[in-house]
């Protein structure tokens, strides 16, 4: 009985997880479609929220239809109380839980990563830090570009 709720479920699961990769896809192409000063200046009003609210629900689906129910515990930091959020260690397809649940901050991410079709436009919506391995002044930059988000009192969403 298993085996063939395995056979069933599978397909099934594959199929929700593209459909809903592909509405977070559509959702970042509207949200970043003629934006101003794209990569250089944050996303505001509509865009932010849209980006806020239909990706992290998406990805909360995601997970969901995975198999994955996560339960916050406690309160998590505002951008106020945090402007930097660190997750640790960071080396798997689970951070993207913790990108959902703190509201879809920035991230810190390779920049080979926003040439990646569908998910390299998904990512460019969250208005990563972009961190190039090819650039020898590549850490020092982006150290600098974290503090200056950080610093911003709020126009650019928190960094994590």
């Amino acid at each position: 009985q298993t085996v063939l709720q395995g056979i069933i479920l599978l397909p099934l699961r594959v199929i929700c997880i593209v459909f809903i990769l592909l509405l977070a896809w559509l959702s970042a192409s509207i949200a970043t479609c003629c934006q101003p000063g794209r990569g250089f200046l944050p996303l505001k009003g509509w865009r932010r929220r849209m980006i806020q609210t239909t990706l992290s629900s998406l990805t909360r689906m995601a997970y969901f239809v995975m198999g994955f129910q996560v339960k916050v515990k406690g309160k998590v930091a505002s951008l106020p109380e945090a402007p930097i959020f660190v997750a640790a260690p960071h080396s798997s397809f689970f951070d993207a839980i913790i990108c959902a649940l703190t509201g879809m901050p920035s991230i810190v991410s390779r920049a080979e990563n926003l040439s990646t079709p569908v998910f390299g436009t998904i990512l460019g919506a969250l208005q990563p830090v972009a961190v190039s391995r090819q650039d020898p002044d590549s850490r020092k930059n982006t150290v600098a570009e974290i503090t200056r988000r950080a610093l911003s009192r709020g126009q650019w969403p928190q960094v994590i």
